[in-house]
């Protein structure tokens, strides 16, 4: 029996590792082009996996973002999840590559046998019996089982786990350079907002202004009362505006609080300057995009786990052998438990095939194969989106970069028109209907200065989303021209 049993592990551990999963190799996707049309002179190369992000945020040279994003990695909830969901998956690998050793047990156990003594006149009846100790019997058991590997079911399935967990490090990274982006994002707005306030209370004080004037020509007889109603028309919308940008600050304001996982109602951003500075991103190669990305990084790994999951499958044709082995001793006293004459062995082998499921396993075959075929198009989808998002982002930055020099000079235009028209209207030359339409032109203008370079800004933290965080070497700065004071 111990030949017997010795031979069938022997042979075991020799099959035991025989995989059914097909080979695995990285999906080809679509082919990266040398050069993106929006940034041409890149080369391709070769794509690879985990890239380091870096603390792309400190290129905006802002030190309260910087405190920001540094707290968004540890305090923001969805991260939190995230990470938790890493841990259970590396988890999962433990426990499935436990699957792939023995299983040992043992037990110990102590029985007392007696009989009960009962009463004369009273058989069978033990209400007033007495028990009488008869003897107590100790035992020890030690048990090992085994299922070995034969088909690469467990192994496959380890493979399709670790997989899984290199997904879900991939998701994190994904996230936690989402949840970035976001934050410098709404970072970027928020100071936009606060730019457009700054410059809105100069705009008051210049309207209040034109009202003090027209009431002093209104009593001068040189003005009349629509003009007058015309001036405080002007103040009164600049008001409603600015109230509005206090409306859309506190939007911006809750959404950076929940991102670093702050309660809104305890916590409030302070005003501060605007650092209008958008650095020059530098083009990575279309190839590289694939490297650095982490959810091209999931993708993948999806479709490797999808892969493991078919040889799990194609596995379960073949049949399944246990081996066990028990090893066991009992005694009236302890000092005799472990006697070799009171010991006793057994070993055993097993085998179960499932001999007609009604097509059920080539189904599950035929799901797993299916399942694989749609994490491949995923992962090619995303691969697609990502050249797409670097195609958007780049012509984006280069769109808005090209029109500052527009909003800078339309701006200034504006601001001289605005001046020489109210220096008219004072001099009685011109009515004030000219003096309002040069300063609503001129209120637009530096609105959509201030928005542009908010443009910049998000335009250029979309970009070093898209191609998967920092990157090295030199970086360029442009600071962004602030609109003249009214």
């Amino acid at each position: 029996m111990t030949n017997r049993f010795l031979s069938l592990l022997a042979a075991s551990t020799l099959l035991a590792g025989c995989s059914m999963a097909p080979a695995y190799h990285v999906p080809t996707s679509i082919a990266p082009t040398a050069t993106f049309k929006a940034d041409p002179g890149w080369v391709p190369s070769n794509p690879s996996d985990a890239v380091a992000k870096g603390a792309w945020w400190t290129l905006f040279g802002d030190d309260t973002l910087d405190a920001l994003e540094a707290r968004v990695v540890i305090t923001n909830q969805n991260l939190a999840y995230y990470r938790a969901a890493y841990a259970q998956a590396l988890a999962t690998v433990r426990v499935d590559k436990a699957a792939l050793l023995p299983t040992v047990g043992a037990s110990l156990g102590a029985t007392t046998d007696g009989t009960f003594a009962g009463k004369a006149g009273s058989p069978g009846s033990i209400s007033n019996a007495s028990p009488t100790l008869s003897s107590t019997t100790y035992s020890v058991t030690g048990t090992a089982s085994w299922t070995p590997d034969l088909w690469g079911s467990l192994t496959n399935t380890v493979r399709g786990a670790r997989a899984n967990a290199e997904a879900s490090a991939a998701q994190l990274a994904n996230a936690t350079l989402s949840a970035q982006g976001t934050l410098a994002s709404d970072y970027f707005a928020l100071r936009g907002l606060d730019a457009q306030a700054a410059m809105l209370d100069a705009t008051i004080v210049s309207y209040r202004r034109s009202v003090e004037i027209t009431q002093n020509k209104l009593h001068a007889g040189t003005a009349d009362s629509a003009d007058l109603d015309s001036a405080r028309a002007t103040l009164e919308n600049a008001l409603a505006s600015r109230r509005d940008l206090e409306r859309l600050r506190v939007a911006d304001e809750t959404a950076i609080v929940v991102l670093v996982g702050e309660n809104p109602s305890t916590f409030a951003m302070a005003r501060a300057d605007w650092h209008p500075v958008v650095p020059d991103v530098p083009g990575v190669v279309p190839s590289a995009v694939l490297e650095r990305r982490p959810d091209i990084a999931n993708a993948e790994r999806l479709v490797s786990a999808a892969n493991a999951n078919i040889g799990v499958q194609k596995a379960a044709f073949f049949p399944t052998v246990g081996l066990t082995a028990e090893v066991g001793s009992s005694a009236s006293t302890l000092s005799n438990l472990f006697r070799a004459a009171t010991s006793a062995w057994s070993l055993g082998a097993s085998a179960a095939e499932t001999l007609l499921d009604w097509g059920a396993r080539s189904a599950k075959v035929a799901g797993a194969r299916a399942a694989y075929n749609a994490a491949v198009a995923t992962y090619r989808q995303t691969v697609l989106t990502a050249f797409q998002e670097v195609e958007t982002d780049l012509a984006a930055l280069d769109g808005y970069r090209a029109e500052a020099a527009h909003y800078t000079a339309a701006s200034q235009a504006a601001d001289r028109a605005e001046r020489v028209t109210r220096n008219e209207y004072q001099a009685g030359t011109v009515d004030f209907t000219t003096v309002t339409a040069a300063q609503t032109t001129a209120y637009s203008a530096r609105v959509n200065l201030i928005q542009n370079t908010v443009n910049q800004q998000t335009a250029a933290v979309a970009l070093i989303e898209a191609i998967g965080g920092q990157w090295s070497g030199p970086v360029d700065l442009h600071p962004a021209t602030r609109p003249a004071e009214p």
